[in-house]
């Protein structure tokens, strides 16, 4: 934990879902100078904001979390936004990093950088044989694109950038907004709200064929942290569990977690999105010793019931 003692620390996104689990682990590592750019302070698109927030944080370190994020509805809505807005904050913030001669960066990207058909499980030395799913290429490129800067300018400029791919996040304190949530919160809420009201049956976007690989969100932010004590290579690393899951295997396993007894009924005409997602986790394992720890069924559990709780004031 000494690693710590002396950080200065900014969290771009500290404010966000997966933030608030680093922040947690920050302080569960003693690390005291901790640094949140809010958004109505410090806008992330503008350079003359992110050296501001260099300026006064004065950091040793950045984990930059901070993205526009949304399911396969809102990554189809504004695919121009995804893009435009994921692109110019990370471009900017590693420009101003090298230019602040920062000591360290780490930069969280997306597993959607992935290509469409990626043999499984999904090796790091594959991310550029090929295109990315198409609901989601647009944020995914964006992202991917900051991997490319990040070597660039550590074979330019000495900076010690290191770039992270968690698999998708779930875990008490998502976004259950319908909109915008990813799969995990919205079929959480579907179900829930369904038992509630008593209705007969759910309908789920897709035929359910698809599968998808979840990480505990306080587990990503381990692996995260691990990374940024013991990790300094420019080749990016896979965060994840290592198991996938069925959409429809997924939809049964929440309805029965949350007591919905109803009919599930699937919309082929909606997307599937990525046919098949699940990662190998062995660099991860082999350079700074991350290993998820939380079963996936008591991870839901725990996720469940933080939106039982607190559902009422998220309507």
């Amino acid at each position: 934990m000494s690693f710590w003692n002396n950080e200065r620390v900014v969290v771009t996104g500290g404010a966000g879902f997966l933030g608030s689990f680093v922040l947690e682990g920050l302080k569960a590592r003693g690390c005291a100078n901790v640094f949140v750019p809010r958004s109505k302070d410090y806008d992330l698109r503008e350079k003359s904001d992110i050296q501001r927030m260099f300026r006064t944080a004065q950091p040793t370190l950045v984990l930059h979390l901070a993205a526009v994020v949304g399911g396969i509805g809102a990554n189809r809505e504004h695919p121009g936004r995804f893009f435009y807005e994921n692109a110019i904050m990370g471009i900017e913030l590693i420009e101003q990093a090298r230019r602040f001669k920062l000591p360290k960066l780490v930069v969280v990207g997306t597993i959607c950088a992935y290509p469409k058909f990626t043999p499984v499980p999904f090796k790091e030395d594959d991310l550029w044989n090929g295109y990315p799913e198409e609901t989601n290429a647009p944020y995914g490129i964006a992202k991917k694109a900051l991997l490319v800067q990040c070597q660039s300018y550590r074979q330019e400029y000495g900076l010690n950038s290191i770039y992270l791919l968690p698999v998708n996040l779930y875990g008490p304190r998502d976004n259950f907004h319908p909109s915008s949530s990813h799969v995990i919160p919205a079929l959480i809420k579907k179900c829930v709200d369904a038992r509630e009201r008593g209705d007969k049956f759910i309908e789920c976007w897709g035929t359910g064929n698809a599968s998808r690989e979840f990480i505990y969100a306080a587990d990503a932010a381990e692996g995260i942290l691990l990374a940024a004590e013991k990790y300094n290579k420019p080749e990016p690393v896979n965060i994840g569990t290592g198991r996938e899951i069925t959409i429809k295997n997924l939809v049964e396993l929440i309805a029965r977690l949350t007591r919905f007894t109803g009919e599930i009924r699937w919309d082929p005409t909606q997307p599937d999105g990525q046919p098949r997602r699940c990662l190998d986790t062995t660099r991860a394992r082999q350079e700074f010793g991350f290993v998820a720890r939380t079963s996936f069924e008591d991870g839901l559990r725990q996720t469940i019931a933080w939106y039982e709780h607190n559902r009422e004031k998220l309507q």
